[in-house]
């Protein structure tokens, strides 16, 4: 329930509770415990959330940097598949030759 805490820790706790804030201030004390926690436990999950997006967010940059590598890649094997290409079927030019 308590975690590794048991009954009787917890009466024990709420006894020495009693003597040291009195029974009129245990309702107050226990509110203010009560949203202390929530405070704390919305402020970690907020974080955790925050982190979690971190994560996500550099996870995306890296894909999208190796897609921009692999086009560029293959952006160049076009290139130079083309430029192969255009010199094997560039008719040659017979040179003039001048007659002196």
């Amino acid at each position: 329930m308590f975690g590794p805490l048991g009954m009787p820790e917890i009466i024990m706790i709420f006894i020495v509770g009693l003597l040291l804030f009195g029974p009129r201030k245990m309702p107050q004390l226990g509110r203010s415990i009560g949203r202390a926690l929530g405070e704390f436990r919305r402020a970690s999950n907020e974080f955790k959330r925050t982190v979690e997006d971190e994560v996500a967010a550099e996870e995306i940059r890296s894909v999208e940097e190796d897609l921009r590598e692999i086009k560029d890649a293959g952006v160049d094997a076009v290139k130079s598949t083309l430029d192969a290409a255009a010199v094997a079927e560039e008719p040659e030019v017979p040179t003039e030759k001048s007659d002196p």
